[in-house]
């Protein structure tokens, strides 16, 4: 998505080789005309496959799953990053591993809102080495549900998690694939 990348070529910074700081249009400040554009665009990938919910996880792949829901006029589920003390009843819960913040944390979907023999696709933000996506798939999957795809807004292709997706047999869509990274460098596959 030519769009896309010339915002994280204009905008982005590189800060290493490993992390890539998009803050100014898709997780601290969200430009919501770009994320209408990216919801089409996975809506356009997607069209065929016959999919009856979005799902992401919490907070920076909502505004993106929530545009792709909003286009593909489906709802959104979005699964939490925490332990909540009020939600009790139909709670499924996995760990996660967060590379990003080095510790492991409990995902939750409240399977009230995933029905047996869904189609759902997983959007979020930033696809590295799979962890989330893989903890989603966990929740969505024992909760009767078939993932459908995987979205990723960014994915760092050289990091596993895009390979280990495609490998388990899912369907991995990403918008701008970085090939390499480093300071002040960002690079995409062709």
């Amino acid at each position: 998505m030519d769009l896309l990348k010339q915002r994280i070529l204009s905008e982005g910074r590189a800060l290493n080789d490993h992390v890539l700081l998009v803050d100014c249009f898709l997780n601290h400040q969200v430009d919501v005309k770009l994320m209408k554009a990216v919801g089409a665009e996975f809506a356009r990938r997607f069209r065929d496959d016959g999919i009856t919910r979005v799902a992401t996880i919490e907070s920076s792949g909502i505004a993106p799953a929530a545009m792709t829901a909003l286009e593909m006029d489906l709802p959104l589920v979005i699964l939490k990053k925490s332990v909540s003390s009020i939600l009790k009843d139909g709670i499924i819960q996995t760990e996660v591993f967060s590379f990003t913040k080095n510790m492991p944390y409990q995902l939750t979907l409240k399977s009230q809102f995933v029905d047996p023999g869904d189609r759902v696709l997983l959007v979020d933000d930033f696809l590295a080495n799979g962890e989330a996506a893989f903890g989603g798939i966990r929740l969505l999957e024992q909760a009767g549900a078939k993932v459908v795809g995987v979205g990723a807004v960014i994915a760092k292709s050289f990091q596993p998690g895009m390979g280990k997706l495609r490998a388990a047999g899912y369907r991995v869509e990403a918008l701008a694939a970085v090939s390499r990274l480093g300071e002040g460098v960002i690079e995409f596959e062709d």
